[in-house]
């Protein structure tokens, strides 16, 4: 699992709301929504990632989270 792709795909508008949205959590270090169509995209990435991937399912979910969080760290 560790260093495989998972591809999403966006609209330009979902891309530059999603933008938008992560250059303002990076600046302020505060994720907030400021308009529901942020609330969407964040919705829509989701529902692709539910599609995408496989550990949600599995029984050692939270341990797969864990090890990726440490992986993600470094």
């Amino acid at each position: 699992m560790a260093g495989e792709q998972v591809t999403i795909r966006l609209s330009s508008d979902q891309a530059l709301v999603l933008y938008e949205l992560l250059s303002r959590f990076d600046q302020d270090e505060e994720l907030s929504i400021e308009d529901r169509a942020e609330e969407r995209v964040l919705g829509d990435v989701h529902a692709q990632l539910e599609k995408a991937l496989v550990a949600p399912f599995d029984p050692r979910y939270e341990e797969l989270v864990a090890a990726a969080r440490d992986r993600l760290r470094v």
